[in-house]
C-alpha cells in the first residue's frame, strides 16, 4: 500500500465519529497513553538494557507513536511498555493490554486471523544455535539429540517437519523465552536452539564469549517480522502503516538498521555487522503491508 493511498485511507477513517474510530485510538485517547508490547531478550529488536527497553523495533514503534500523537492531535500522549514472551503476545494484543508490540514477531497467516501487521520492517531466516565444539553444523547432525526452541513462536512446527522428513528423532523442548533457551545451551541441557538467526547473532555477540557459539543450518524458513496491533481497528492500522511509509520512505528505516545491526550496541558494545540483505533492501523498495503466505 503506498503512502498516498494510505494517507487517504487515514484521512477518510479519522473523520469518522469516535464510536467507529476502533477500540486502540479510543483507549488511546482515553488514557493518554500508548503502551507498547516489548521483550525482554530479542536483540537487537526488543530487549531491556540497564532497565529500560531499547532495540530497532521499540525505536520504529517511537517513530509511529509520534504518528499517532499528530492525527489524534495529542502531543501530550505518553509511552508505557508492557514485558510479554513469545507465548503471551498476542494475547497481550488480543485483550488490549498493550496498543502495538513491538518485537520480533513473524507475521504470517495463522496469525493475521488473530491480529493485524503493518509492513515488515525485517526479514530474517531460522537457523540454529550450537556451541562450537558440538560437531552441529547442519540439521541433519541433529539424529538422536535435544532442539531447543521458544514457546510461541513459528520454530516448532518447521523443525518436527524437517524431523518427520528425514526420521531424526530429535527431542524438541519449548522454552518459555529466547533468554531460557539459550540458557539450556549454555549449559548443555540442550544441543542446539533453534530460532530466527537474527536473534541468535544478537545472543551471541552479547556472550561473554562468543567464540563459545556458532549459528549453523541451512535456512528452514523466510520470517517477515512486523509490528503487531489490533485486527479490527482500521484506523489505527491506517496511521500505522502510514508512518511505517513515511520511515522507509525518508530513509530513517535505514538509519536505525545501521545504528542497530551494523554498529556496537548496549549493553555490551557488541556489533553484529549484519549488512542489510537483499531480501530485505528489495523489499523496502515496494513496500506492502501483504507478506504470501509462506514468505
Amino acid at each position: 500500500m503506498g503512502a498516498a493511498r494510505i494517507g487517504s485511507a487515514l484521512a477518510l477513517l479519522i473523520a469518522l465519529p469516535p464510536a467507529f474510530a476502533g477500540e486502540t485510538l479510543d483507549r488511546i485517547a482515553k488514557t493518554g497513553k500508548v503502551v507498547i508490547a516489548n521483550r525482554e531478550a530479542s536483540i537487537p529488536f526488543s530487549y531491556v538494557a540497564d532497565g529500560h527497553p531499547i532495540g530497532y523495533s521499540i525505536d520504529i514503534c517511537r517513530g509511529i507513536v509520534e504518528g499517532i500523537k499528530a492525527a489524534l492531535k495529542r502531543p501530550d500522549l505518553r509511552v508505557e511498555f508492557f514485558q510479554v514472551t513469545s507465548d503471551t503476545r498476542i494475547p497481550a494484543i488480543k485483550d488490549g493490554k498493550a496498543d502495538l508490540e513491538c518485537g520480533s514477531t513473524t507475521n504470517n497467516a495463522e496469525r493475521r486471523k488473530q491480529v493485524g501487521f503493518t509492513i515488515p520492517h525485517f526479514i530474517a531466516g531460522s537457523r540454529m544455535l550450537v556451541r562450537a565444539d558440538s560437531g552441529i553444523k547442519n540439521w541433519v547432525d541433529l539424529r538422536d539429540k535435544t532442539i531447543v526452541t521458544t514457546k510461541g513462536t513459528t520454530n516448532a512446527k518447521t523443525i518436527m517437519a524437517r524431523n518427520d522428513v528425514r526420521s531424526l528423532n530429535i527431542k524438541l523442548i519449548e522454552a518459555e523465552d529466547h533468554s531460557r533457551s539459550y540458557e539450556m545451551v549454555q549449559n548443555r541441557s540442550a544441543d542446539a536452539f533453534a530460532m530466527d538467526d537474527v536473534l541468535l547473532f544478537g545472543l551471541r555477540a552479547a556472550a561473554t564469549k562468543p567464540t563459545d557459539f556458532a549459528v549453523v543450518g541451512d535456512l528452514l524458513s523466510v520470517e517477515p517480522y512486523s509490528v503487531m496491533f489490533s485486527k479490527t481497528d482500521f484506523a489505527l492500522k491506517a496511521i500505522v502503516d502510514k508512518e511505517m511509509a513515511r520511515l522507509i520512505d525518508n530513509g530513517e528505516i535505514a538509519k536505525l538498521y545501521e545504528k542497530w545491526f551494523m554498529r556496537p550496541i548496549p549493553p555490551k558494545n557488541a556489533n553484529l555487522g549484519m549488512p542489510m540483505s537483499a531480501l530485505l533492501r528489495d523489499s523496502l523498495r515496494y513496500p506492502s503491508d501483504k507478506v504470501a503466505d509462506g514468505f
